[in-house]
């Protein structure tokens, strides 16, 4: 077991303060953040943690009997010797915490926890300090819709992507656009601007490989998987979409595959049409994606995509760098390695050693007459990454029943593993809660 003493100070959520900052929008080139030597960060900035999540071996056995707001300050059902810290609620930010994720390179890396909030309109990002507990909004647009998707990329700025097929206002720089629009985001200012060569779409997860380029989905059915390669390293505003063809499909959609161009102005304005005259190969809601590039360890490492299948009950492996090009298999599906207790997965996260976290979205289901809480479930890795996973047990589940997990997110600096509480009944307030499994107490330097 790696012993862990990173530690963390956080501020009681009642001493949280919002300071709200508008952003301007401004569609001139976003420069990469200045980046200092990469470093490791003075240890009071972490919670004290143990090796969380490979130390894992046993799940819950059944979801937990949930009740109406659930628990505000221990909203999660754990496992024996894990435990919950609530860092941020609202209305420290906007309604709806999705995604996030933390500044995984530069100075101070690891301490500023970033997320999207899924409003309607007047959309926003807030980040939290982890070190003060200091929450504020970041930026913040009249004409974000339903923002969900966020990464970090690897040159340090932030993308934040819409999740809808059908844009309610327009953005004023790319007004043909039909649905949603990827977001480059300064994360010290805020500024953004937008990126639709990526493709106007229903997005949600985003993810890079090894070498840059970036990985999506159009949440619909049929949905589609798209790969995005930019012209100029560090630079998304022009390059290649691609959507994914499984050459010879049998039922399930899996086996050989193929990235087949999209025409780059079609895609500006709706690429999920476009992937669809095209022949992609479309599944019943895609939403989140994930690769090893983030955490996993697995015998695949970078050269899987994992996608989640919401309306299929399933999680693909994509084998970004099979013989011949690209495969597709089931890694997590109900019948072959999880029972049928797992439904609706949506988002996704690993694990430094290749374990997948799955969060569920059922919107509230029942069990021998009783209301049961949403899960997160965990499957080991299997030997080739992409094979099926040999094993698929439940991590947690949230208590509250209007609530589902939302952003779950672990990253290459520490073990902390965060959640948001999303659409909490009770007082309401969506919380973003970091789950670890604390190892020896000895005091920070």
């Amino acid at each position: 077991m790696r012993s862990s003493r990173r530690w963390q100070r956080v501020a009681a959520a009642a001493t949280i303060s919002v300071a709200a900052a508008g952003c301007d929008r401004t569609d001139r080139i976003i420069a990469p953040v200045e980046q200092a030597p990469e470093k490791a960060v003075d240890p009071g900035f972490f919670f004290p943690v143990g090796d969380v999540v490979s130390n894992f071996t046993s799940g819950l056995a059944s979801s937990a009997v949930c009740t109406a707001g659930g628990n505000a300050s221990q909203p999660l059902l754990l496992p024996a010797g894990y435990q919950q810290t609530v860092v941020a609620m609202e209305p420290q930010y906007d309604d709806l915490a999705d995604m996030n994720t933390v500044n995984e390179t530069g100075p101070q890396r690891g301490r500023y926890l970033y997320k999207t909030h899924e409003i309607g309109t007047n959309g926003s990002v807030s980040v939290t300090d982890l070190v003060t507990g200091v929450t504020r909004t970041l930026a913040k647009r009249a004409d974000w819709e339903r923002l969900d998707g966020i990464v970090w990329t690897p040159w340090g700025t932030l993308l934040a992507a819409e999740e809808t097929g059908m844009a309610a206002v327009k953005d004023p720089a790319v007004p043909e656009a039909v649905g949603g629009l990827v977001y480059e985001i300064n994360p010290t200012t805020g500024v953004s601007r937008p990126l639709p060569a990526i493709g106007s779409r229903s997005h949600e997860g985003l993810r890079f490989d090894a070498e840059g380029n970036l990985y999506g989905i159009s949440e619909a059915n049929p949905g589609y998987i798209y790969k995005f390669i930019p012209d100029f390293a560090g630079d998304l505003s022009a390059g290649q979409l691609y959507a994914l063809k499984v050459l010879r499909p049998d039922g399930d959609r899996t086996g050989d595959a193929v990235w087949i161009p999209l025409d780059r102005q079609a895609v500006r304005v709706n690429s999920q049409t476009t992937a669809a005259a095209a022949g992609a190969t479309g599944y019943d809601r895609p939403e989140d994606v994930e690769t090893g590039t983030s955490t996993g360890n697995s015998a695949g490492g970078p050269n899987i995509l994992y996608v989640a299948i919401t309306g299929e009950d399933r999680v693909l492996a994509v084998d970004l760098k099979a013989r011949g090009g690209v495969r597709v298999s089931d890694y997590v599906k109900v019948g072959l390695n999880v029972s049928d207790a797992f439904d609706f997965p949506d988002n996704l996260a690993l694990d430094k050693a290749g374990n997948l976290y799955i969060a569920e979205d059922p919107g509230g289901t029942f069990s021998t007459g009783k209301r049961i809480g949403d899960d997160v479930w965990r499957a080991a890795p299997s030997k080739d990454g992409v094979s099926a996973s040999p094993s698929v047990l439940r991590f947690l589940t949230v208590t509250d029943c209007d609530a589902e997990p939302t952003g779950i997110y672990l990253n290459r600096l520490s073990d902390i593993f965060f959640v948001n509480v999303q659409h909490r009944g009770g007082d309401g307030r969506d919380l973003t809660v970091a789950v670890t499994k604390p190892g020896p107490t000895t005091a920070a330097p």
